[in-house]
Order: structure tokens, then sequence, then C-alpha cells
């Protein structure tokens, strides 16, 4: 048999083999979603968006940018490292049962940003809003957050000290607390509410509650309200070993079924300034277990069902 002969009978497996693979397609920067969008696409453009966010996080590159094109729903998300969601007011967010809109699975530094965004559990059974399990930050802004059965935002940052920074944003309608601040191993965090409105939740407006020894929380909550929450507007609880530090700042804490303020246990201590307490159904402060409310004395506190006086413990400008 000629040679010629010969090659003409391989397999054409053998030549396939030889071929150079075709290279994988590189991850961008900025992609973009939009409701006429398809998932065979690239995401890289506006001409060429994808349909679902999940689909465009895979295509972009670590600390790459989503950007929302249009008015639809873009499907939950699972983020796993650093990146920024620009749903410039119109990217709704559903879940499905038992999972969050949004879940965080990130590294140690990794900042992941929320821009913009409409997230709406509809009372799907078991369901969260963001759920942020680890990485170094989460910035919510300019997003509502409503109607989940369990908390609209879930951080709970694991191993690692983490930072939560919420502004301009209304999180509602939760069948849970409207901000829960649990960190767990040991993990701490730290950060900032600021311009939140936490409403009509059927737990806390905001808790925050470190579960075992070697965990602490450190908030500031400024210009914000929380208000017709079934239970308390701010509750602190402490873990022995474990404190919670809040300071509260020109805010609104009203018309809430229990406590307007709450400090749980030694080592829990909210400090308050500038804010207005009232109309709430138990008291508008409460102490319990050595926990520590401290005022500077420049705050409206009247018309609850107790506590209007300021907090015994008062505290002075410097």
């Amino acid at each position: 048999m000629s040679k010629i002969a010969f090659l003409l009978t391989l397999p054409v497996t053998v030549f396939v083999g030889l071929l150079p693979a075709a290279p994988a397609q590189a991850l961008v920067t900025r992609t973009f979603v939009s409701a006429a969008g398809s998932d065979s696409n690239n995401c890289a453009n506006v001409a060429t968006p994808c349909r679902h966010l999940a689909t465009a996080y895979a295509a972009t590159a670590p600390n790459g940018e989503i950007y929302v094109l249009d008015p639809a729903n873009y499907g939950s998300l699972t983020i796993t490292g650093p990146v920024s969601i620009e749903g410039h007011g119109w990217a709704s967010i559903a879940p499905v049962s038992g999972q969050a809109a949004i879940t965080i699975n990130a590294n140690t530094g990794d900042n992941i940003n929320i821009i913009g965004v409409v997230l709406d559990g509809t009372a799907i059974a078991s369901s969260y809003g963001i759920t942020f399990n680890s990485g170094g930050s989460l910035t919510v802004r300019d997003s509502v957050i409503r109607n989940f059965t369990a908390p609209g935002i879930y951080f709970k940052p694991n191993n690692t000290t983490s930072l939560l920074v919420v502004s301009n944003t209304l999180v509602s309608d939760n069948g849970n607390n409207g901000i829960a601040i649990t960190p767990l191993g040991s993990g701490s965090a730290a950060g900032v509410l600021d311009h939140v409105t936490m409403h009509n939740n059927l737990f806390n407006g905001v808790q925050l509650q470190p579960n075992v020894a070697g965990e602490a929380i450190n908030f500031t909550i400024t210009d914000s309200v929380s208000t017709n929450n079934a239970q308390n507007g701010v509750l602190a609880e402490a873990f022995p070993g474990a404190p919670v530090n809040v300071v509260v700042r020109n805010s609104t804490i009203a018309n809430n079924g229990q406590d307007g303020l709450l400090a749980e246990n030694s080592g829990a201590t909210i400090l308050v300034t500038r804010s207005t307490i009232t109309n709430n159904a138990t008291a508008g402060w409460a102490v319990s277990s050595s926990g520590v409310v401290s005022s500077y004395v420049d705050n409206n506190i009247d018309g609850n069902g107790g506590a209007n006086s300021t907090p015994t413990s008062t505290l002075v400008y410097h």
C-alpha cells in the first residue's frame, strides 16, 4: 500500500487530534444583560447581551462589571469572586424556594458591589434576598429588598472580618428580620447602614447577633428608619466574649411592636444620638442581662409604651 493510500485510511479522529485546540473565550471586564438578550451570546457588548445574570457573571473577569440594559427579571445568582452589578434601578432578581436571590460565597478580600437592583421574594418559601457567606465586603446601594420569607439581607461571614455597607435602600415586608448580621465561626462583622429604611418586617428591623466567643460586631446606623417591624427596631444581642457595638445617629425608630432599641446581654452596647424614638409599643429603649443603651442627651424619646426618658447612661461630645 502506498503512503498516500495509508494516510487516506487513517481514522478522522487522528487528524482532529493533530489540530490546535480552539481557545477558550476570554473573560471580559464589562458584560451586559438585556430582556432581549440570549444566553448563547458572548455578553461582551450592548449588541450581544446575555439574558441572565448567571451567564454574564460566568463571562466577567474578576473585579469586572455587569450592566443591566433594560427592565426584566434576570434570575438568581451565586457570586464567588469580586464583581459589581449595575442594575440601574430596574434589574429584578427573584429566588427559587429555599434559596437566595443573590448568594455570595467569595474569597477573603473580594469586594462585591450590588447597585440599583430590585429583589422581590414574592413570599416564596424559605427565600432570602441576599445571603453573604464569605468575602471581604458587600456594598448594596439604591436598591429594594422585599417580600422574602427569610431575612432580606443575611450577613453571616465565616472565619474572617467582613464589611457590610448598605445605603439608599428599602428593606421591607420580609417574614423574618429585615437585616440579620450574624457572624459564624471566627468571623466578625463591621459596617454602616446609611439612609436605609427597614419597614414592616416580621421580626426586627435589624438584628446584630454573634454566635460564639471571639466574634465581634461594630456598626453605625445613620440617617435611617426602622419602623413598623413586629418586634424591635434595632436589636443588639451579645454573646459571652462576642461584643456588639452599635451607634444610632440621626435616625427614626418608630411604631415597632416591641422596643425601639434593645441591648441584650453583657457586651451589647447601643449609643444613640440626634434620633427620634417614638410610638414603640413596649418601650423606647430597653436593656436586659447587663446590656447598655447610652444617650448623648440630644434625642427625641416620647410617645412609647415605656422608657420615654433619657437612658440612665449618658455621654458627652468630645
